[in-house]
């Protein structure tokens, strides 16, 4: 049995504005004092991370001076070399400051969504520099509470263009960078545009460059809408869109939770890391979690190790899962070798497929055995395999 001790390797990496969360909520003031970016950078590194992201304004707080933050970021860099860790992703606060009650890219007023483009470019050459080659977009802002506030077909021409004025900026630059969309139902906004990873990869779809824009889907986010996290992973994967991927936990569909991943709905964990490492996926495996108010600081540390051990501890389950003969013989029983088939084989024709018969009595009364394959899973979740 492993001892589940991360390794850069491993590619698990944390935002700055999840260990740096101060605990706040909407009844509930901070309760936990500002994190350093550099601070973070070595903790996390001590923790066995392989990388930290962030906000533009997680980093450098608003109304920082020139020198002010010419003295963060020369700290960060030194942090960084110094420990190794990597900023792999960046992104742009577009939802904190009062100008974006109405949103950033689709807000009604035209110089606020000038004012977001530029914020965004701003900080892709911070991220550009600091090696970042994603790069996130959550239009938390953008949506409604109300149909009457919001043209949507006007909101979605704003929203591409954004994209495509940022896909061709970057294009100029040649920059080694691409974008992902995270989806989100609602909160903070009653109704939040791109709602779901179908919503986004949609979208994408009628983009200038849709080559460089993926999805960046959050367990959570999912969840909220109650929709299987591990399906929405699997379609962007099968459309080659999975940029980069949020880690959490959920319970059920209420407020987004961000709990430490594996805190939540633990068999759909199970099967989204089993997903993970069996489709090839090599990108980073980011923790967005928020330490709940009654912790300190050592318990965000806790939070953050405790993240890549759950991840770790299912990976080996997992791998358990898929080399268990008895789980082979499940899964030939259960015909799930057989939808990898494809349903016209090489050299059939359409005319073969109508000529051929079916004894449908017989098949219908054909059955899965799904509840045994589940069972097999559950138990090697459990630890009793």
């Amino acid at each position: 049995m492993s001892n589940y001790q991360p390794v850069p390797a491993d590619r698990f990496t944390f935002g700055l504005w999840t260990v740096g969360w101060r605990g706040v909520n909407t009844f509930g003031d901070p309760v936990r004092p500002a994190l350093d970016g550099a601070d973070a950078v070595r903790r996390l590194a001590d923790l066995g991370a392989h990388g930290i992201t962030f906000h533009d304004d997680d980093l450098i707080p608003p109304g920082s001076s020139d020198t002010e933050r010419e003295d963060i970021l020369k700290r960060f860099r030194a942090a960084l070399e110094e420990t190794g860790l990597k900023v792999p992703m960046a992104t742009t606060n577009l939802f904190s400051d009062p100008v974006f009650r109405d949103g950033g890219f689709t807000s009604n007023s035209r110089d606020v969504r000038r004012y977001a483009i530029r914020k965004v470019i701003r900080n892709i050459e911070l991220a550009v520099s600091l090696g970042a080659t994603t790069y996130v977009c959550w239009g938390g802002m953008d949506g409604a509470e109300t149909e009457a506030g919001k043209n949507d077909h006007a909101a979605l021409d704003r929203l591409r263009e954004a994209f495509d004025i940022l896909c061709g900026y970057v294009r100029e630059q040649g920059y080694d960078l691409r974008f992902a969309l995270e989806p989100k139902p609602n909160e903070p906004r009653g109704d939040i545009l791109l709602p779901t990873v179908g919503h986004a990869l949609a979208f994408i779809n009628e983009l200038e460059h849709p080559e460089m824009v993926g999805v960046n889907p959050e367990v959570g986010h999912e969840q909220m809408a109650g929709l299987n996290f591990a399906h929405g992973v699997a379609q962007a994967l099968w459309a080659g869109k999975l940029f980069h991927i949020d880690l959490n936990g959920q319970r059920g569909i209420k407020y987004d939770q961000d709990l430490r991943f594996g805190a939540g709905d633990v068999k759909e964990a199970f099967f989204l890391v089993d997903l993970l490492e069996s489709a090839g996926y090599d990108g980073p495996r980011h923790f967005d979690f928020k330490t709940p108010r009654t912790e300190d600081m050592d318990g965000v540390w806790e939070s953050a190790a405790a993240c890549m051990r759950n991840y770790l501890i299912l990976k080996e389950k997992a791998r358990a899962f898929r080399a268990d003969p008895e789980v082979a013989e499940a899964l030939a029983a259960s015909r799930v070798p057989e939808l990898s088939e494809p349903t016209l084989g090489e050299g059939e024709s359409l005319s073969d497929l109508l000529d051929e018969g079916i004894d449908l009595a017989a098949v219908g009364e054909r059955g899965y055995h799904f509840e045994r394959l589940d069972q097999l899973a559950m138990e090697h979740l459990f630890g009793v395999r």
